[in-house]
């Protein structure tokens, strides 16, 4: 859900194999203090949103074992953690 966004002081999200489906919401890149973003082995579909470039605390992001289509945004570079 886009309230997602609001978590601004998570550290360690964790949402791996929930049955998970739609597609990654834009406001995930607003959970700048993340280090570890599961959401692994969903059924999450469409492409990777460059606003998860925004998310450069973070050092373990698992997006493996869904549906994802398209490339890794090249904003995915500006990671560094």
């Amino acid at each position: 859900p886009t309230e997602m966004g609001r978590l601004t002081a998570v550290f360690l999200l964790g949402l791996g194999s929930n049955d998970l489906d739609g597609t990654i919401p834009t406001e995930m890149g607003r959970l700048t203090a993340v280090t570890a973003l599961s959401l692994f082995s969903n059924a999450l579909t469409g492409t990777i949103p460059t606003e998860m470039g925004r998310l450069t605390a973070v050092f373990l992001l698992g997006l493996g074992s869904n549906d994802l289509d398209g490339t890794i945004p090249t904003e995915m570079g500006l990671l560094t953690a």
